[in-house]
């Protein structure tokens, strides 16, 4: 009943409030981010969500389009600037999902919507983590952030599929708050700790076709 039903009708009333009640810093933020970063202010890039339907993420920019000579963006950890920095130790930057969440692509708990060039990677244990909306935060989350290897971050999250529950999702939603605040487990440079989950993935399937071939 909760998981089919009133999960995603929280998800409206809590997005839709706080779209309201934040409006005035999301239109602050808008402000400064397109003074100190420039337009567009919002960065949408594809991901899958349930089901892995194709949705476009919404998320305040928090790198510049700084390019070299030849016309090739510069590496993120030169694009991302002190006040990009500041939006994602905040989560500020994650604020536009709320947006997502009331159109009916995210949830407000669930497994955080990913790469769509992971999806050939997955498991099929892995990929129940797309029978349910991705979300805004999740066990993941407050299991240890993106600072977990991707082997347990994918196990949290069938974890938390297989046990989705009100009282799961009310205490993933408090934990939150407490990592938000404290600013528990955060890297704000994504890249080095996601950037290279195909290539971990796909040695580690040739290895195993590899041994396949040898017996």
């Amino acid at each position: 009943m909760y998981r089919k039903y009133i999960k995603r009708l929280l998800d409206i009333v809590i997005s839709l409030v706080a779209l309201v009640v934040l409006s005035p810093v999301l239109l602050v933020l808008a402000i400064l981010v397109r003074c100190k970063l420039g337009a567009p202010v919002i960065f949408h890039q594809e991901r899958p969500g349930y089901h892995e339907k194709i949705f476009k993420l919404c998320k305040f920019r928090t790198m510049t389009d700084e390019r070299d000579e030849e016309g090739n963006l510069l590496p993120d950890s030169v694009r991302l600037t002190k006040f990009g920095r500041i939006l994602r130790a905040t989560s500020l930057d994650e604020l536009p999902e709320l947006w997502n969440i009331l159109k009916g692509d995210m949830s407000i708990i669930g497994p955080r919507p990913l790469l769509i060039s992971y999806l050939p990677y997955y498991t099929e244990e892995e990929r129940l983590r797309h029978t349910v909306r991705p979300g805004l935060t999740g066990l993941a989350q407050v299991s240890g952030r993106n600072l977990l290897d991707w082997d347990k971050r994918f196990a949290t999250d069938v974890t938390y599929v297989k046990n989705l529950t009100f009282a799961m999702d009310v205490k993933i939603f408090f934990l939150t708050i407490k990592k938000v605040f404290v600013r528990e487990d955060i890297e704000v440079d994504t890249n080095q700790v996601e950037g290279n989950f195909a290539e971990i993935r796909k040695a580690r399937l040739e290895e195993a076709q590899k041994e396949e071939v040898n017996i």
